[in-house]
């Protein structure tokens, strides 16, 4: 899916900052983190009072490069532009935004490919696993570093929403407002099994390495290709894919032979060398399992997601779309059950739209307007 082009409100230039952690951060897995880096992005100002303050909380692929340009002769605006601005639904001449890039990214923070002081090597494979909780953990100190004690609001879709649940369990007292779009509160079996099937796609790579390829120069790009066009498959539509590329053929007629003849296979091809071409193998396999291990109901299983969600007092948003069957409206409304059964505000929406999970990217009229209305009840 191509990024939305800029509008006439477009936010102009904006410029990575980054912030650095001296202080250990103890992960979920037992694993300690000496010090780390988070790059991210801003957009607006920061009221006196530090009340207008909003968290954007990225899924699998993105980045701290929410919205703007890097610079004027960029063709692509951030990934969320289309919804983030002055004048859009997220309105940043209303609300300071925070984008960042999660730990294990590849886009700036510190992650696989970065340098491990203890060797003065790239991580690798010995860069350790982390989870949603860790995210929202380092968010939190960077909240602290910013001098934001609490967020107006935290918005997040596929598994950006699992980080804005978490955030409303984790750190109620932090955090007015949640809006949780096309996530789940947990992966179902399909979801994990997709997954896994990606990670071997890379695993599996002899260019791989045991994930110490930056150190033989060499690159899975085979596997992470595989993999996200696996993903974007399930990231799509039956109905999208049908009415954009049905059964077109190439060259009009059957080749009999097992290189590119159907559009969509050109398509899903092109996908995969362009993800390929700019994201880190061992950035995806961390990513994909934080989306597995997601399960506030872990410890507990028997008390259910009601008991997991008792600590949230933030009020909700809640959206979901009617043709993504990755993370189902069903999921959404599981959700949105557990926090009515606390006696929590929660609104909820069920979209109608042919783009499956992709929709919480694209600017339909109608996804845009719900999200300004509330965002417009906010008080800052």
């Amino acid at each position: 899916m191509p990024p939305a082009a800029p509008s006439i409100s477009s936010l102009g230039i904006v410029t990575p900052r980054t912030a650095h952690f001296a202080a250990p951060l103890n992960l979920k897995s037992g694993a300690v983190l000496p010090a780390y880096d988070l790059i991210y992005e801003t957009y607006g100002t920061l009221n006196a009072d530090k009340s207008n303050a909003v968290l954007i909380c990225h899924a699998l692929s993105g980045n701290h490069h929410v919205a703007g340009l890097h610079a004027a002769a960029d063709k692509n605006p951030g990934w969320w532009d289309n919804l983030i601005g002055p004048g859009k639904p997220v309105d940043t001449n209303r609300f300071f935004v925070i984008g960042v890039n999660n730990l294990g990214g590849c886009h700036g923070s510190t992650g696989p490919a970065s340098i491990n002081p203890a060797t003065g090597q790239a991580y690798g494979s010995g860069f350790p696993l982390v989870t949603v909780e860790d995210w929202v953990d380092s968010h939190a100190r960077l909240a602290d570093m910013l001098g934001i004690s609490c967020f107006a609001a935290i918005i997040g879709g596929s598994l950006g929403g699992m980080q804005v649940l978490q955030w409303s369990i984790a750190y109620p007292q932090r955090v007015r407002h949640c809006l949780a779009i096309a996530s789940a509160p947990k992966l179902t079996a399909q979801n994990i099994a997709f997954n896994d099937v990606a990670r071997q796609a890379i695993l599996s790579d002899p260019d791989f390495h045991g994930g110490n390829y930056y150190a033989h120069d060499t690159y899975p790009r085979r596997g992470l290709r595989l993999a996200r066009m696996l993903g974007h498959i399930t990231y799509l539509s039956d109905d999208v894919m049908g009415s954009k590329f049905g059964r077109i053929l190439r060259a009009g007629a059957f080749n009999y032979g097992y290189d590119v003849e159907f559009e969509i296979e050109s398509y899903l091809r092109y996908q995969g060398d362009k993800f390929a071409g700019s994201f880190d193998a061992n950035t995806y396999l961390l990513m994909t399992k934080a989306l597995d291990y997601f399960d506030p109901t872990q410890h507990r299983p028997e008390l259910g997601l009601s008991a997991a969600l008792k600590p949230a007092v933030a009020d909700f948003l809640v959206i979901s779309f009617t043709t993504d069957w990755r993370f189902a409206p069903e999921r959404s409304r599981e959700i949105v059950q557990a926090l009515l059964d606390n006696e929590r505000n929660v609104s909820y929406a069920e979209i109608a739209s042919n783009h499956g999970h992709d929709a919480f990217l694209m600017p339909d009229p109608h996804y845009h307007a719900l999200i300004r209305a509330y965002m417009e009840r906010i008080t800052v």
